[in-house]
């Protein structure tokens, strides 16, 4: 008789149900922010993972499931973020789509022990916003995570937030930690001692108390290793999370496993999953679309363990959404950072919307807007601020009209397909 892989799991249909709940829901969620679905191989070329997850990541050296034949050596993805930046620039989507908000789900591969909620193949689902370098992104994206938490029936989950700084500020803080841990290394288990050499950050997230004793140490929160501009992206983003009076506890020893993290990087916790307690994780990662050959552009993004999520999710997820986009445009700062809130509104009462980060023109906008197939376009600027208005404009129709903000949700309701 023969039995599953160890590491494997079948999936049957007394169970099935739940993991079909919470696919139907995050469609709906993603709907809401605009993020397109992306399918990709679940084969790749080996050359992608060493290039993109860095050659000193544990999933490189310990965890790829390779496959070889006579001329050709590739990999069952350990991942996904690597293989939609490869998508990205394979099928020039920087020049058709500009800001890029796709997101995904399906199985992942990682050849290590199997335990509760980490398996060799298991399931990923994640989101990834490519062609934008703004701090308000970030926040999106995390605004995003939580919005699908809820949405899931999971309560009692802790996000923590670092941030790592750009390619500089990172080597910089490696330098030191490897300055400051070289005396301690008897104090460190056996695999943070081969952390030290490939990769010091790392050691910071180590779980063995004679290693976190080290590290508290010599490291202090809000050691200044980030240069002025991404510290001030750092503030930005914690400005913007708080004005959705989204929780979230700030980590300095938070650090991922993957080379390619810069700038933001964030992990959800729940406590009720033990040891190995974080259902998702994310960030920033600036410097990979030009890495692998595509254009210089920003992207953040994350990914849920599944299997981990449905051992914390509710038993009820939210059903279907109402269709009908509404789209953003602000002009000027403070229209800016209301318009956040607008947003956040508006998908909270399950209205779909979205803006374009771009500071464009008026002009611009609209073409972006009619692009992304809005149904009603809001115009929010100085003036209207002052009025506590916004311009509520129909693109079928042509028309436009003032709308008191207090009154927008009602009005947009009125008018979905």
């Amino acid at each position: 008789m023969f039995k599953r892989i160890p590491g494997t799991k079948d999936i049957l249909p007394d169970e099935i149900g739940r993991w079909q709940r919470i696919e139907e829901a995050a469609r709906d969620v993603f709907a809401l922010y605009n993020y397109s679905e992306v399918r990709f191989p679940l084969i790749e070329d080996i050359a992608l993972f060493n290039r993109s997850l860095g050659g000193s990541a544990e999933i490189v050296q310990k965890q790829m499931f390779v496959i070889k034949n006579a001329s050709d050596t590739y990999a069952l993805r350990p991942e996904g973020t690597a293989s939609v930046a490869r998508a990205y620039i394979e099928n020039n989507l920087d020049k058709n789509k500009g800001l890029v908000k796709l997101y995904y789900s399906g199985p992942m591969f990682r050849l290590e022990r199997p335990q509760k909620g980490r398996l060799r193949q298991f399931h990923h689902l994640g989101c990834e916003v490519i062609g934008s370098l703004s701090p308000m992104v970030d926040v999106e994206v995390i605004s995003l995570a939580d919005a699908l938490l809820k949405s899931f029936g999971v309560r009692g989950y802790l996000i923590e937030l670092n941030s790592l700084g750009c390619a500089e500020d990172k080597n910089g803080f490696m330098h030191f930690l490897r300055g400051s841990l070289k005396p301690h290394l008897r104090e460190l288990c056996q695999e943070c001692n081969e952390r030290f050499d490939r990769n010091p950050l790392r050691i910071l997230d180590c779980k063995n108390p004679s290693c976190r004793g080290a590290v508290s140490k010599m490291l202090q929160p809000g050691g200044g290793f980030l240069c002025s501009s991404c510290a001030a992206h750092a503030e930005e983003v914690r400005r913007g999370l708080d004005s959705l009076n989204i929780a979230y506890k700030a980590n300095p020893y938070l650090v991922r496993g993957l080379d390619y993290y810069t700038g933001t990087v964030f992990e959800i916790k729940h406590e009720g999953l033990g040891a190995q307690d974080a259902i998702g994780a994310g960030g920033r990662y600036d410097d990979l679309i030009r890495e692998l050959g595509g254009p210089e552009v920003g992207a953040v993004g994350f990914a849920f363990g599944m299997e981990r999520l449905l051992l914390v999710a509710g038993e009820n997820h939210a059903g279907g959404q109402q269709r009908g986009l509404a789209y953003l445009i602000t002009l000027g700062d403070a229209a800016g950072k209301e318009g956040l809130k607008i947003l956040n509104a508006l998908r909270a009462a399950g209205i779909p919307s979205d803006t374009d980060y771009a500071d464009k023109s008026l002009k611009g906008a609209m073409r972006k807007a009619n692009d992304a197939g809005a149904d009603r376009v809001l115009i929010l600027g100085d003036d209207e601020l002052k009025k506590q208005v916004i311009t509520l404009r129909d693109m079928r129709t042509s028309q436009q009209r003032e709308v008191p903000l207090e009154d927008l949700i009602k009005e947009l309701r009125k008018g979905i397909r």
